[in-house]
């Protein structure tokens, strides 16, 4: 009995060996042909870096309002008895817009004629008695402040007929209408809007250690979502003597032609102050950079060692970078790479320093430093 336990045992050891030699071998032959094989070459996109020149620039979002707009109401309440204009007219400084019912005041403006006149010949008929020392200075006083009296009622209340007069107090293009005939229209109420649109302003802020950049008179451009491939120009032609205390910044106005009326009232749109001389900066795409707790960097392609069949062996190296201003797809390195590195410019996730590396730049990622929407 015990003879056959040690024959089993030894039988058993010899097949856990044999299944333990072959894991072990088999281990061994795997590392054997990843070692020959090498690390994988990876793709990845290449450009060839160099110098481009940045003019120094300030930009904000703004908002734009007509050098002169606004909306028109009725200073006094009343029935609107009819409109002069049609919607959307240019119409001239002066011109009648809207008249209110006053039909009553004209009436009441008549009595008070009357009374006017009526104070007037009393007045005349005392100084010629007064003359011919009928009646005394007091009487001629009294009769003259009655006049007096009587003119100032007639102008009040023709000052409130001609109120109920609404004209445009400036040239320029009527929007829409938002009164009708026959309706009550209260005292403030908008009856329409006037914008005259020749020139515009655009309101903007920056921070206060901007000032010392800006001055009137100098140059802007605006861009809008509206024409995106328009560039309008104007100057600067306010700065605002206040800075808020809530946000530290000061207004700007700058002034705008608008000879088409292209731009409008209430539209936001991007403004760009150039300042100081053009820099020179080494651009790269922004996809280049590759962040991390240690700083930027970027891989450089290096061709100096010779592969198996005599053709330059490609190595991705990486190099810390120090970053400046950004500008549309672009960003500026101050440090870290040369004019004419050629850089990775994606693909470089799956690199390491040293990776060896393919070059296929049939598709690049965007390096524009004034990128413009495109309708999908």
């Amino acid at each position: 009995m015990t003879k056959r336990m040690l024959i089993m045992l030894i039988a058993v050891g010899l097949v856990l060996g044999g299944v333990f030699g072959f894991i072990g071998f088999k281990g061994r032959m795997i590392k054997q042909f990843m070692s020959t094989q090498g690390e994988p070459v990876q793709t990845v996109s290449t450009l060839k870096v160099g110098y481009q020149d940045w003019q120094p620039e300030l930009k904000a979002v703004g908002t734009l309002r007509a050098a002169q707009g606004t909306d028109l109401s009725a200073e006094v309440a009343g029935i609107v008895e009819a409109i002069h204009f049609r919607q959307g007219d240019s119409v001239k400084a002066g011109a009648p817009l809207l008249q209110l019912r006053a039909d009553d005041d004209k009436a009441k403006l008549k009595s008070l004629d009357a009374t006017a006149e009526l104070a007037r010949i009393n007045y005349q008929r005392s100084l010629a008695q007064f003359n011919a020392k009928a009646v005394s200075q007091q009487t001629v006083d009294t009769d003259k402040a009655n006049l007096a009296i009587a003119l100032a009622n007639v102008s009040t209340q023709q000052a409130l007929i001609d109120k109920k007069t609404i004209t445009a107090p400036f040239s320029g293009q009527l929007g829409i209408r938002a009164a009708d005939v026959g309706q009550y229209l209260n005292a403030g109420a908008t009856i329409v809007t006037l914008q005259a649109l020749d020139s515009v302003f655009a309101d903007f802020f920056l921070p206060q250690q901007t000032l010392a950049e800006l001055k009137t008179g100098q140059m802007i451009s605006l861009h809008t979502d509206t024409y995106p491939n328009q560039v309008f120009t104007g100057e600067i032609s306010v700065v605002n003597p206040k800075i808020d205390p809530n946000t530290r910044n000061v207004q700007i106005r700058a002034t705008l032609k608008n000879p088409g009326h292209k731009l409008l009232p209430g539209m936001y749109a991007t403004v760009t102050i150039t300042t100081g001389q053009a820099q020179h900066f080494i651009t790269v795409p922004r996809t280049a950079i590759s962040f991390n707790a240690y700083g930027a960097t970027v891989f450089r392609i290096e061709d100096n060692s010779v592969g198996d069949q005599g053709k330059p062996k490609l190595t991705a190296k990486q190099a810390f970078v120090t970053l400046g201003s950004t500008r549309g797809d672009q960003i500026a390195v101050i440090s870290g790479i040369n004019d004419g590195d050629n850089i990775v410019t994606s693909g470089q996730i799956k690199l390491r320093n040293g990776s060896p590396v393919q070059v296929d730049n049939s598709l690049q990622p965007s390096n524009d430093a004034a990128p413009q929407p495109v309708d999908q």
